[in-house]
């Protein structure tokens, strides 16, 4: 595939720091990393600010803005910035044993509120309506939940993916008695299963108001900032997606972070197939690298205690960071979970604090010249190897768990932790620092491609496999291209077959992904 042309500015957004990148083709034109603000909009000022100090005259040729920001699923953990929401699920008289939100944490449960309306209709997986909307009550539970001043909904409704008309004609009515509502279907933002799929539609509608907020917000930022370039936002695949799909869908921004690191990864090494650890600085990011995208997870996945079915990367995160405490005890010396995080330069030995954390083993070690050494002279060597011992060993453990099997392969280190790591790491043929490693995430968002993709169930009996799958694959290509992609360049780089055995005979689901670089950079 060929590589984008043009400048382009590579923007991740994480807790602590915000990184970014200057790229011109494969070139890295220029690096620059700073704390996150709270309000965001200024924290990325700071960081592009001296960017383009560094870019001189080829301030005027950025022709895009790729952006990754973890700032949405880090406000669902963390219970903040979310909106109570109508939720309305069509279905009766089926699927009313496990109601919405049922499962969800307790102060999740609060956040979103006591707002749960059950109609009636819904669908068959055959495609066969087994009741129709019934609309009055669907219009007088959207009255209802007008007179509460909600305005984020999410709508469910049974095999939604096979006809997502149901959910369509439910907004239709809702947005007849709740004209300025925020509507989530979860046909678009999930898989077959509903209660899986209702869960992430209710996660997006609790973050769209949010999400409205900080894109505003970049947006705001570049504006000031005189760079008049289209701007783009990665997705949990590791590719991109408008500003106006981000605000309307941040639950696909979810795990933008971890992607981003590896298919930053990917392009600094030329490798195709690798595990990638991503070190900051309370969490390692554990993901494997395959046809130079981030291999995605087939289990259900689990987002601030919610069960969601959409599409994540297959990532493990363990807590060993830069800022991990390291403790003796009577079972030893361990390092983390917990972490100083952002005060590491307040806390830390040695820049004259007074915690003992992993990057002052790093230093004591001589892995890393950061702050003074002289401040870490006195840790005793037995203390430094057994901090090592255990901290190797941890991850150790998380790369056995993401590999799917035991031939050695390359381990790809980025992130400003990486500093943790000084040994040869078991099941691994190689480990690799690339240049840039500090800032791959940036890098990732930098050459992140559009994508278009599919996921539907096929009557394969009727219309054959081949042809079933061309049409798969001309769809996902259609939708490539419809998001911005060059048409020449678009490449199907996934396909996968799911049979549906508890379905009548020679259904088969078919997902299909396909990427190109922008039209625009051409």
């Amino acid at each position: 595939m060929n590589s984008m042309s043009g400048y382009r500015l590579g923007i991740d957004v994480g807790g602590t720091n915000t990184d970014v990148v200057l790229m011109h083709g494969r070139e890295v034109v220029a690096t620059a990393k700073s704390f996150t603000t709270a309000d965001v909009r200024s924290g990325v000022i700071n960081a592009v600010t001296m960017i383009l100090d560094q870019a001189g005259e080829h301030r005027d040729a950025i022709g895009a803005v790729m952006i990754g920001t973890t700032q949405f699923v880090n406000a669902f953990v963390q219970r903040r910035g979310l909106a109570p929401v109508a939720v309305f699920r069509v279905s009766l008289p089926k699927a009313d044993g496990v109601p919405p939100l049922t499962g969800w944490p307790d102060d999740l449960v609060e956040a979103a509120g006591d707002h749960i309306y059950m109609v009636g209709g819904g669908s068959l997986y055959t495609g066969k309506d087994y009741a129709p909307i019934d609309e009055d009550a669907l219009r007088a539970a959207a009255i209802e939940a007008r007179g509460k001043g909600l305005k984020a909904v999410a709508i469910s409704a049974n095999f939604a993916p096979i006809r997502p008309d149901i959910e369509e004609r439910a907004a239709e009515i809702v947005l007849s008695e709740i004209p300025d509502a925020r509507i989530t279907l979860s046909h678009k933002v999930g898989g077959i299963g509903l209660i899986d799929r209702e869960n992430a539609a209710i996660i997006n509608a609790m973050l769209a108001e949010l999400s409205g907020q900080v894109i505003g917000s970049l947006e705001s930022a570049l504006a000031e900032l005189k760079i008049d370039a289209p701007i783009f936002i990665s997705q949990n695949d590791g590719t991109l997606i408008t500003t106006e799909v981000a605000a309307a869908f941040p639950i696909f921004t979810c795990s933008a972070g971890p992607t981003n690191s590896i298919r930053g990864a990917a392009f600094l090494t030329g490798l195709d197939e690798a595990v990638v650890v991503d070190i900051g600085g309370t969490t390692s990011d554990i993901g494997f690298l395959l046809r130079g995208f981030p291999r995605e997870t087939t289990a259900a996945n689990d987002i601030g205690g919610v069960r969601t079915n959409f599409r994540m990367p297959d990532v493990l995160s363990i807590g060993i960071g830069g800022g991990s405490l390291v403790r003796e005890g009577e079972a030893g010396c361990t390092v983390g979970p917990t972490s100083v995080g952002y005060r590491l330069q307040e806390e830390g030995l040695v820049f004259g604090g007074s915690t003992l954390t992993a990057t002052d083993i790093a230093v004591r070690a001589g892995q890393a010249e950061i702050g003074d050494a002289a401040k870490v002279a006195h840790l005793d060597a037995g203390l430094v190897e057994a901090a090592l011992d255990d901290l190797h060993a941890q991850i150790e453990e998380a790369i056995d768990h993401i590999k799917t099997s035991q031939h050695a392969i390359p381990l790809v280190l980025v992130g400003g932790g990486s500093i943790l790591i000084g040994r040869p790491l078991k099941g691994t043929s190689s480990v690799l620092r690339p240049d840039h490693a500090s800032v791959a995430n940036a890098v990732g968002a930098a050459i992140a491609l559009v994508s278009g993709r599919v996921d539907k169930l096929y009557d394969v009996a009727t219309l054959g496999r081949d042809a079933a799958i061309a049409r798969a694959k001309e769809d996902a290509t259609a939708e490539a291209v419809k998001a911005g992609a060059r048409a020449e360049d678009v490449e199907i780089v996934e396909v996968v077959e799911l049979p549906m055995t508890h379905m009548k005979s020679g259904t088969v689901q078919i997902r299909v992904r396909a990427v190109g670089p922008l039209a625009m950079l051409a």
